[in-house]
């Protein structure tokens, strides 16, 4: 006697209610896994419970990139359709979809945090943890190469900042020997001036002034103070009209 055929319809019975969808889930998820492996698609499966837990599988790309591309493509099929009653009827029907994904985003980003993690099956901890850490590599990745930058970008300050203190000390060095040279041309030419001496003038004789009408007495009396006098070293040659006027 064969099976007979399963009437689909809701199952009264909670707790059988919640073993056959337990088991459903598990032969779902599987053939959901089998697809993408035969076939190399792309699987990305959403299924919440009545009590609102959230099951989820997706192919090695994560889900976000698959319901963005689900997003794009849904995108480029409406702009297909003409405007008008017909559009806003897709407009009606694409909201609640975007707010499932809004939600399944919201999820993904709280078990990202930490949160909510009791209704995750043992696989979807494990997928969460090989996203995390994908993330957590790529994290440091970056880190590391912002680290190496700016080390290089220091590096290369502190070499130009030695070359400008390199050549500051060899203008300091060439300013003090300029100094040094002119104190001490200074200094030998105070010595020079300090050796050296003044030559004195030469000594002048003055004459008395003579007129033609004065007395021979002034100028006897002239001669007398001439004769005392110490005589200098030089010859005076006296003019022949002076020992004309003084004989008369």
């Amino acid at each position: 006697m064969g099976r007979g055929r399963v009437q689909l319809r809701q199952i009264e019975n909670k707790i059988s209610r919640q073993v056959t969808f337990s088991k459903r889930r598990t032969g779902l998820l599987k053939k959901a896994h089998e697809i993408s492996v035969l076939c190399d698609a792309e699987v990305a499966l959403i299924v919440f419970s009545n009590k609102g837990k959230l099951f989820e599988f997706s192919t090695d790309s994560s889900m976000e990139r698959i319901l963005d591309r689900y997003e794009q493509q849904s995108n480029a099929e409406r702009q297909l359709v003409p405007t008008g009653s017909e559009s806003q009827g897709n407009w009606s029907l694409e909201c609640p979809k975007l707010m499932s994904t809004i939600e399944a985003l919201q999820r993904n980003l709280r078990h990202f945090l930490g949160e909510e993690l009791d209704p995750l099956s043992l696989r979807d901890l494990q997928l969460l943890e090989q996203q995390i850490d994908t993330s957590l590599k790529r994290i440091r990745t970056r880190k590391n190469q912002l680290m190496h930058e700016s080390i290089s970008e220091l590096q290369k300050r502190e070499r130009a900042l030695q070359n400008q203190n390199n050549m500051l000390a060899k203008k300091l060095k060439e300013n003090e020997k300029t100094q040094t040279e002119h104190a001490q041309c200074e200094q030998q030419n105070l010595s020079q001036n300090s050796s050296s001496f003044i030559q004195p003038p030469p000594a002048t004789i003055e004459f008395p002034s003579l007129t033609i009408g004065g007395s021979f007495q002034a100028i006897e009396g002239a001669n007398k103070e001439a004769e005392t006098q110490p005589q200098p070293s030089t010859n005076t040659v006296i003019p022949p009209w002076m020992l004309s006027h003084v004989n008369r």
